[in-house]
């Protein structure tokens, strides 16, 4: 925000100068490397949604993912928002509804019906203990009259296993492009792949793995490179939508589990805050600025104090883009959603 003097008080050494910014309006600019977002912003495809947090917030990074991928924070609730948004999207649930890309599932794709797909490497996809009893599956792969219920369950899961690690192999294995994702695609290159291969998948997820974003000291040089993968994959994924004619079909929701302090530290770093930025990008987007802008100046323990609860951005992609109107099925409440899908 170079166009508030407060932020260079708060931030005297991290502050970036506005010559050095990629500036999109006369208030806000991005990091110097950020090209790609600039450009989706510019091109009117970028939703920012500003001062996204909740009420009492967590500062532990584990707690606070926690009540981001619940949608439900202090409550203790087992299942994800995403998970719980595949249930009442597909009550029939239907096979491979639900990707997350990751090393591990992912608290937000906990779903009460649906299995989600999870993988890391496509050639060494498996769910782990179906593999290792494969013969034994498919020496009795056909139920019987007499197979109990749960025989029944293990037998459809084996199956849909086998047939989703084959589909996500095959999609991998068969996709090539010529865009440049940079030098950390974040697992987005994979996810272009299976929209090109036209899973039955409605819902993706992943998350930038094993990063550094944790800038307690010597933020700026790190900071930055890892905006610019950031930057670049996005940037790198839509480009790829285009050439494969699939843009229209496809927005991104973006979020992190907190914010930082406004104030820089004494180590040339920042430590864990509140209030953070949301994006929902792509071609259906009303592109701009949506919620208050926090004060730089009203703090609390040095911290600002949000301004939009950031299931108002979940219910409005639930509700303005996949068109689950009661977007309160998957967030127990009923929020105001935001004008962003015409």
């Amino acid at each position: 925000p170079y166009g508030d003097d407060a932020y260079y008080r708060h931030r005297p050494t991290l502050g970036i100068k506005p010559n050095k910014l990629r500036k999109i309006d006369d208030h806000f600019g991005f990091n110097p490397d950020m090209s790609g977002m600039e450009r989706l912003f510019k091109d009117g495809k970028m939703a920012v949604f500003h001062g996204c947090g909740y009420d009492q917030p967590s500062y532990s990074h584990f707690t606070s993912m926690a009540y981001w991928q619940t949608a439900a924070p202090n409550s203790g609730e087992s299942l994800g928002w995403v998970g719980r948004l595949a249930d009442a999207l597909d009550p029939n649930v239907t096979a491979n509804y639900l990707v997350n890309v990751d090393a591990t599932q992912s608290l937000a794709v906990v779903a009460k019906n649906h299995v989600p797909v999870v993988f890391d490497d496509p050639k060494e996809f498996g769910r782990k203990g179906l593999f290792n009893s494969r013969p034994l599956l498919d020496k009795d792969r056909v139920a019987t009259s007499n197979s109990s219920q749960a025989q029944r369950r293990l037998l459809e899961l084996a199956k849909s296993a086998r047939q989703a690690s084959e589909k996500v192999r095959s999609a991998c294995e068969n996709y090539s492009t010529p865009i440049d994702y940079g030098i950390a695609p974040l697992d987005l290159n994979k996810i272009a792949a299976l929209i090109n291969a036209d899973m039955n998948t409605r819902l993706y997820y992943t998350s930038f793995r094993r990063n550094a974003f944790d800038t307690h000291v010597q933020q700026p040089n790190l900071h930055q490179r890892l905006l610019t993968y950031f930057s670049d994959a996005v940037s790198g994924f839509f480009s790829d939508m285009e050439r494969i004619g699939r843009a229209d079909d496809v927005v991104m929701l973006v979020f992190s589990e907190f914010g930082r302090r406004v104030a820089e530290n004494t180590n040339l770093g920042t430590d864990h805050g509140t209030a953070n930025n949301m994006y929902l990008i792509g071609n259906s987007v009303k592109g701009g600025h949506y919620g208050d802008l926090p004060s730089l100046t009203a703090l609390t323990d040095g911290n600002m104090q949000h301004t939009t609860d950031f299931r108002q951005v979940y219910a409005t992609a639930i509700s303005g883009w996949l068109g689950l109107e009661s977007h309160e099925q998957v967030l127990r409440y009923r929020f105001k959603e935001f004008p962003v899908f015409s």
